[in-house]
């Protein structure tokens, strides 16, 4: 059994509930909702959709992503099956590798299904797609950072709400820690480099640079080694749980 099979059953899972298509439906209506209510698409003709469109997507996803990586161990934990699993011929990482990517797809589809905003805004005017596919793998590394947090919650836990809680609770806190307004008022009360080091955690810096269409090397490598090390703390305590 390879992550193929893993991430086949995991997304038949994910689409064969309404779950799923909760979720998307819940994102779509929130982003666009957004966009042209207090993002102000219209009036500011924001063509790159820097502000009006994507400045949104990390408060949406502290609160959804969560949602759909909350089950990726703990029901497995809860149902036993996690102890089934490990009788297959599938490694850990095979399986954590197949159900990661199978909740990062669920977004990735909920992100295509916004394509209308950008036909509208290459009908309204003459914006730079290139920023905009940057903004949209800006949106989806994001996400998918929420999604491995989540996943290392669930390995701690096999209770689905305490996995939630605990997730948003993360990923909320990483919001906060780039957000301007918010440094901007705890460097009221701390040193400049306690400021810094809380922005380090923070997601805003890496995702506004690719938000702006600039792919810098160190925004991968920021987000590719917070998942990676995510996934490898799932590993090691799933494995400690098996022996």
């Amino acid at each position: 059994m390879s992550s193929l099979t893993i991430y086949k059953r995991e997304l038949r899972s994910y689409f064969g509930q309404p779950t799923a298509y909760a979720i998307i439906v819940i994102f779509l209506a929130l982003s666009m909702g957004l966009t042209f209510s207090f993002g102000n698409f219209m009036r500011i003709g924001d063509a790159s959709l820097e502000w009006s469109f994507f400045f949104w997507h990390p408060w949406i996803y502290m609160l959804l992503a969560p949602a759909v990586g909350m089950k990726l161990w703990s029901d497995e934990q809860r149902n036993g099956t996690i102890e089934l699993l490990g009788t297959f011929p599938v490694s850990m990482w095979s399986a954590i590798i197949g159900k990661f990517l199978a909740a990062a797809t669920v977004w990735l589809a909920a992100l295509v299904l916004t394509f209308p905003i950008v036909a509208t805004v290459n009908y309204l005017g003459d914006p730079d797609n290139g920023a905009i596919l940057a903004g949209y793998i800006g949106s989806l590394l994001v996400c998918s950072t929420f999604v491995a947090i989540t996943m290392l919650v669930s390995a701690c836990t096999r209770d689905q709400v305490v996995c939630l809680i605990v997730s948003v609770a993360i990923c909320v806190t990483m919001v906060l820690c780039g957000y301007d307004d918010f440094t901007r008022e705890i460097g009221k009360a701390v040193s400049p480099g306690v400021v810094e080091a809380i922005v380090s955690i923070g997601v805003w810096d890496h995702f506004r640079s690719l938000n702006r269409g600039l792919l810098r090397l160190q925004d991968a490598v920021w987000f590719t080694s917070f998942i990676a090390v995510c996934l490898l703390g799932t590993s090691t305590i799933l494995s400690a749980k098996r022996s």
